[in-house]
C-alpha cells in the first residue's frame, strides 16, 4: 500500500484558534457602538461566512456596498483590539498535527473567510507562520462558503488537486464547501457538537486524534 501525495487546507476560526467567543463579542460591541439590532441567533448563523453576507443577510443591517464596508471594518478592527489583549494559544494538537504534517512532507494551507489582517495578527504570536506554504483570506476570494473558491484557491497554490486534498474545519458552511469543492472534510468539534458534524467525512474533539497514516489511507494506491 502507496500513500500517494495529498495536501492540508485549514480554516482558521475554531480550527487552529478558539475565537469564537471574541467575534461574538465584537460583534455585540460594534451593535452597541452603531445602535444596531442583534437578531436572536445571527452570530451562530453566521459563523465562517464573510461579513458581506453576515451584515447584509443575516444581521440585515444595511444593504449599500459602502456602508457594509465600514462595518466589517469596524467589527474587525474590535475583534483584533479584542485578541491583542489576550495570551493566545492554538487549539489542543493543532501544532503537534501541523508538525506531523510537515515531517510527512504534507503542503499545508490556510483557508479562511476572515480578512488577512486577522490571520496576521495572530499567526506571530501563536508560533505558526512556517507549518503553511499558502495563505488564503477574505481577500482573496470572491464568493464566501458554502462555495467552494476559498478552499479551491488554497489547493491551486500548494498544487494539490482539490480531489486529494483534505479540509479541516467547524463550520457547517466550511463543510458544505470543502464538498462542493470535491475534497475531503474533517469536522472539528469546536463550534458544533460531534452529533451535528455528521455529513464530514470525519469527526473528531480535537486533532489530538488525528495521524497521517490514518488520513493517507484515503490517499492510498
Amino acid at each position: 500500500m502507496t500513500i500517494q501525495p495529498w495536501g492540508a487546507l485549514f480554516d482558521w476560526d475554531g480550527v487552529i484558534i478558539d475565537s469564537s467567543r471574541h467575534h461574538e463579542k465584537s460583534w455585540a460591541l460594534l451593535a452597541a457602538e452603531e445602535n444596531l439590532p442583534l437578531p436572536p441567533n445571527a452570530f451562530w448563523l453566521g459563523f465562517g461566512r464573510k461579513n458581506q453576507i453576515i451584515i447584509p443577510e443575516i444581521y440585515k443591517w444595511s444593504t449599500d456596498p459602502a456602508e457594509i464596508e465600514r462595518l466589517g471594518a469596524r467589527k474587525e478592527a474590535l475583534y483584533r483590539e479584542l485578541m491583542a489583549a489576550e495570551a493566545l494559544e492554538p487549539l489542543p494538537g493543532v501544532r503537534a498535527w501541523l508538525q506531523a504534517l510537515r515531517d510527512a512532507g504534507v503542503p499545508c494551507a490556510v483557508g479562511s473567510s476572515t480578512p488577512r489582517a486577522n490571520l496576521d495578527a495572530v499567526m506571530g504570536r501563536i508560533g505558526l507562520t512556517e507549518f503553511f506554504k499558502a495563505i488564503v483570506s477574505a481577500e482573496d476570494v470572491t464568493l464566501g462558503k458554502p462555495h467552494p473558491e476559498v478552499f479551491l484557491t488554497a489547493a491551486a497554490r500548494i498544487g494539490c488537486a482539490p480531489e486529494r486534498c483534505v479540509v479541516f474545519e467547524d463550520a457547517l458552511a466550511g463543510i458544505a464547501a470543502a464538498h462542493a469543492g470535491g475534497m475531503r472534510a474533517v469536522a472539528v468539534a469546536t463550534t458544533h457538537p460531534l452529533e451535528k458534524l455528521t455529513h464530514a467525512d470525519l469527526a473528531i474533539r480535537t486533532m489530538e486524534e488525528l495521524s497521517v497514516e490514518k488520513i493517507g489511507q484515503w490517499f492510498t494506491a
